[in-house]
């Protein structure tokens, strides 16, 4: 497979496949709406509505949009609509769960549910984002995968390998055989003061054998994981050669602030969903835009094992 290096060519990629089925949880969302009609306009996903057919049907008029594109399922109560589209992927008669029009508190509980939910036992749900960054691509012509930036408050070191380890997953799913996957830290210097130098030394330092499918490296400043000139300047000699195709953060905090300022000031282009789940869950702001809803939208279908 010859590797995806654009959010455009993720979704030409997916027109040759037949088109995956996703249901969305209370679907009656202006932008959620546009972007599931564009997706199924594009040929790549089939799209069930869970939610208010009135207003799915007021909403399809309004945007001048053919509601018959979609199946829709009547379902006024935001949080049993939540739960019928989750079990529609349960049950194996979805691929993709979709956020709608319902709080992300809902969302998530539907999903961990221990008796009917999406996360298998022992796994760890994490948010995978991939992003497409004007210099970043300019200068390396490929996608970013980055986690966690929005589910996990602080992860302990074998949490940091499982969400490693999805990234590697998702890496795979866009035909990149050796990911090169950086551990990220403040510095590149272990120090017993910052653990998360010390964690991602003890990653790395593991990673040939538990990791065989990937190049991991860390810790790493973000500098050094993204520039081949900043290796050069400071001396290092990273296998990942400045070149990243995964970042793992330390924290919500440095990896939120790095998604924001991705797509706010780098005006950057993403896709987003919840994964090590038993089937991927898009997940978006109501504050999004309809272009990273159909993207992650794509994304989802992508990564439909």
């Amino acid at each position: 497979m010859t590797p995806i290096r654009t959010l455009d060519e993720l979704v030409a990629s997916l027109r040759a496949s037949p088109a995956r089925h996703v249901a969305v949880a209370a679907g009656h969302d202006p932008n959620t709406i546009e972007a599931a009609a564009r997706a199924v306009r594009e040929g790549i996903a089939r799209v069930t509505l869970v939610g208010d057919a009135a207003r799915i049907g007021a909403l399809c008029g309004a945007q001048g949009l053919d509601r018959g594109a979609f199946t829709v399922i009547d379902e006024p109560d935001v949080a049993a609509a939540g739960l019928r589209a989750r079990d529609l992927v349960r049950d194996g008669r979805a691929d993709v769960l979709m956020k709608g029009l319902i709080g992300t508190a809902d969302y998530m509980k539907s999903i961990l549910d221990k008796e009917r939910g999406l996360l298998p036992p022992g796994a760890v749900l994490t948010h995978l984002t991939v992003m497409e960054l004007p210099a970043h691509s300019a200068r390396h012509g490929k996608l970013l995968f980055v986690s966690d930036v929005a589910i996990i408050p602080l992860p302990d070191l074998a949490t940091k390998k499982k969400i490693l380890r999805c990234c590697i997953d998702a890496a795979h799913s866009f035909g990149l055989e050796r990911p090169l996957a950086a551990l990220l830290a403040a510095s590149e210097k272990v120090s017993p003061k910052m653990p998360a130098t010390v964690e991602a030394a003890a990653i790395a330092a593991d990673a040939a054998a538990e990791f065989p499918d990937a190049v991991v490296d860390g810790p790493l400043a973000l500098d050094v994981a993204i520039s081949p000139e900043a290796c050069v300047i400071k001396g290092l000699d990273s296998p990942l050669g400045g070149a990243a195709d995964i970042l793992v953060f330390p924290n919500i905090e440095s990896g939120n602030v790095f998604y924001k300022a991705g797509t706010l000031l780098s005006r950057g282009r993403l896709a987003a969903a919840v994964v090590g789940t038993s089937a991927p869950c898009v997940l978006t702001s109501r504050a999004d835009s309809e272009e990273s809803k159909f993207l992650s939208i794509a994304l989802g279908c992508r990564l439909v094992r």
